[in-house]
């Protein structure tokens, strides 16, 4: 008699490829709803599915489905046939709120998106995927000629760092200083948090003169104008104001090394002896195993820049020890973000 076949090992589970492979549909669910308003749509009150169409100008045909993939996503709730908002989307993607993420949304699905799609190519050629591939200027060079691109660019970035900014006041002893200077503020949301949880402190927005009227548009709302300041300037031909502490947040993975070391030096020269210079980003880990969205964020500096990378905290405390900072570690300030901390 023949030996019975030997049992065939279990097959892995699909599952975790799949919702990779088609995670573009989940994303650009949720980027349309915000596009068209949804959020803001459900911000008074419950909505029937017939309402909401109705309000969105949807077609009937698949309108349902679209609400009920939302609601499976968890960015909606039902109830008796009525759709809510969640907590996260009423307080993050409702236009006007304090915490709006729509900009971040907006830049996600009017630029990213169709940028990814030529990834493959940004990875043979080293070359960025964005306007600068049909011969325009670079990100930076059209984002501050244009008004309305500007705004959206700005409110993007808070948006990508509003975890930061909310946990940053209480991630460090702020008693001991009494000037603090965001280099590439944008709206300077950062430095009306800091200022509002610290009274003692007196803040410094610091970036090209076109920011100015959105930052200064902001200090009025912020409710601490009296103790905020705009600085025109540009960190590659000028020095950088000078405050106790310094802060980059999202700007040192813009540039190539040169220009990171560059910008740490420019810092060192501007504090003061006991001085600060804060580093945030969404830091890679040291073994390059884990945060999966600081290494995305890495490959969109691909395809957004010439030269910019993301980096691991271990990157960062080498290079600030190399322009002269003492090593003040690595600090988690929010989801995949960290912070590193040099003193002069």
């Amino acid at each position: 008699m023949s030996a019975a076949p030997a049992e065939e090992e279990q097959a892995p589970d699909p599952d975790h490829l799949m919702r990779i492979a088609l995670g573009f549909m989940s994303s650009k669910v949720l980027l349309t709803a915000a596009r068209f308003g949804l959020f803001t749509a459900l911000a008074e009150r419950p909505l029937t599915a017939e309402e909401l169409r109705a309000r969105l100008g949807l077609h009937e045909r698949s309108a349902l489905d679209f609400f009920d993939a939302l609601v499976a996503l968890g960015l909606l709730e039902r109830t008796d046939g009525a759709y809510a908002n969640t907590p996260a989307t009423a307080h993050y993607l409702v236009r006007g709120g304090p915490a709006y993420l729509g900009g971040l949304l907006d830049m996600a699905d009017s630029r990213l998106y169709g940028f990814w799609d030529r990834l493959g190519e940004g990875l043979r050629t080293g070359e960025p995927q964005n306007e600068a591939r049909t011969g325009e200027e670079g990100l930076f060079e059209v984002l501050y000629r244009d008004p309305e691109r500007l705004a959206l660019f700005q409110q993007a970035m808070t948006g990508l760092s509003m975890g930061s900014l909310l946990a940053l006041p209480d991630a460090l002893d702020w008693s001991r200083h009494r000037t603090v200077a965001d280099i590439g503020c944008a709206e300077g949301a950062l430095l009306a948090h800091l200022l509002r949880r610290h009274p003692h402190l007196r803040g410094t927005g610091f970036d090209l003169p076109a920011v100015r009227p959105h930052f200064e548009r902001q200090a009025e709302r912020s409710g601490v104008a009296d103790r905020l300041s705009f600085t025109a300037g540009d960190f590659f031909t000028g020095p950088l104001p000078r405050a106790d502490v310094l802060i980059f947040g999202h700007i040192l993975h813009d540039w190539d090394l040169p220009t990171k070391r560059m910008l740490l030096d420019k810092a060192y020269a501007a504090l003061p002896e006991g001085g600060l210079v804060i580093v945030y980003e969404t830091l890679i880990d040291d073994e390059r195993r884990e945060n999966a969205k600081g290494l995305l964020m890495s490959l969109n500096m691909l395809i957004e820049t010439r030269g910019g990378f993301d980096y691991t905290g271990a990157d960062c405390r080498g290079w600030l020890a190399d322009a002269g900072f003492s090593d003040g570690g690595v600090r988690h300030l929010a989801g995949a973000e960290s912070m590193v901390i040099g003193r002069k």
